[in-house]
This record gives structure tokens, sequence and C-alpha cells, in this order.
């Protein structure tokens, strides 16, 4: 059996165990495949084990591997830090949801593209959950108001919030992340405001999904878990300041 299959079925069983621990059915999260750097036969081994979602970083890596995996349907998010001069590209390469908004002059130059080219898309908040300046993300203080702001954008589809959790090997400060996340989720459900959704939490990766999905994700994003460790760690990936 190939390893990336092996993987797959691991990380379904661990999703599966954290689910029925948290008392939770195991349609309630999806398996987002975190794919920067993987080559398009990997993915398309994926593809062929049955998952459809995956998620990229990078812009440049949406437009390599676009013709090599269009014959598989799938659906793509946009997970990296967005940049003004990529929002045009994002949208050519058939993108259903960005997960990093994290700024309002962002938000308002993908609506104004949206507009233009007649399309809407779901977007996720993008929230900095462990205060580091490494990380993207807008601050838990300033959540409330960006959701407000944003949701004016009629082009603009708010299904929920991203965050990237501190990279600890202690649980419990991990922890604190999710339920951060989680507690500006109700926070923003009580404020009830409207074309807003909050059911879509993205939050936990290969090495801490499972208390994550303990605190409520509806997205777990895997890649070195089932794609096999690269040369760098996941946080030297997701710090986007490099």
């Amino acid at each position: 059996m190939n390893e990336i299959t092996t993987r797959l079925r691991e990380i379904k069983r661990r999703i599966a165990a954290a689910c029925e621990k948290a008392g939770r059915n195991t349609g309630e999260v999806r398996l987002l495949l975190a794919t920067k750097t993987v080559l398009p036969d990997q993915i398309k081994i994926a593809f062929t084990a049955g998952e459809t979602l995956i998620g990229e970083n990078k812009v440049q890596e949406l437009r390599q591997k676009f013709d090599a995996l269009k014959e598989f349907p799938h659906e793509k998010h946009f997970i990296g830090h967005l940049q003004s001069n990529k929002i045009k590209d994002i949208l050519k390469c058939n993108v259903s949801c960005i997960q990093s908004l994290d700024r309002l002059d962002i938000a308002e130059k993908l609506h104004q593209r949206l507009s233009t080219e007649q399309k809407e898309m779901n977007v996720l908040i993008q929230v900095n959950t462990s205060s580091e300046a490494s990380k993207f993300g807008v601050s838990p203080g300033e959540t409330v108001e960006l959701v407000k702001r944003v949701a004016a954008l009629d082009s603009l589809q708010i299904k929920g919030l991203m965050t990237i959790g501190l990279f600890s090997a202690e649980t419990e400060k991990v922890r604190q992340c999710f339920r951060l996340l989680k507690n500006l989720q109700q926070e923003i459900i009580r404020h009830n405001i409207p074309g807003v959704e909050m059911k879509e939490l993205s939050m936990g990766m290969s090495n801490d999904l499972e208390t994550a999905i303990e605190e409520g994700a509806t997205i777990v994003r895997v890649g070195t878990a089932i794609f096999g460790q690269r040369i760098y760690p996941d946080s030297y990936y997701w710090n986007e300041t490099r």
C-alpha cells in the first residue's frame, strides 16, 4: 500500500478517535490536505484515496498545479498570507474559499475584483490567537469589528474563523489558542451580524489536530502527517514573514 494512503488512513483514525473522545460526529470535521511543496503526483494519490479538499499557501503553487490536478474533482482553499497583487491569480485558479482574510484593505480590494467579475467568494477571518509577531491574523480584540466591516462587502461570504495555533509541545498552551477562537465564534454569533455564518473553525494541524477537534474544529489542515516530513518543520512553512 502506498505510504500516503497508509498515512491518510491513520489521520482518519486519529480524527475519528478525537471526535469520539469529544462526543462529536466524525462528519462534523473535514480534512484539508495542506499541499504546500507537495508535488501533483502525490496529491493525486490522495485524490484517488477519496480526498477532495486541498489548501495552498502560495499563489505560485496554485498556478503551477492547476492544470495537473484539474482532471480530478476537488475543492481548493487558499490558506496563506493574502497579498493584493495576487488576488487576480487566486480567482483564476478556482479557489472556493480564502481562509486567511485578516485586513479590511485586502477585503476591499478582493471585493472590488469580485464585483468586477460578478463573483462571490467564501472567506474565513484569520485570527492571531497566539499573539506571535511572526504570524498573520487580526488580533482577537479587533476580530468582531473586522467581521462587521467585511460583512458589508456583499461579494464576500463570511463562513467562520481560522487560526494557526501556538507551535508548542505544551498541549494546554495550544489549547488556549483554539479555545479563544471558539469563544470568538460564539461572541460573533451573539452579535447576529447580517450575512455572517460562523459554522467553520479551521484550526489544528498534524501535531495538534486532536486538541483542535476537542475545542470545536470543523476543518483540520494536515500536511506533514500525510505527505511526509519536509526539509523544514511546519513552523517554517507557516511563518509567512520569511
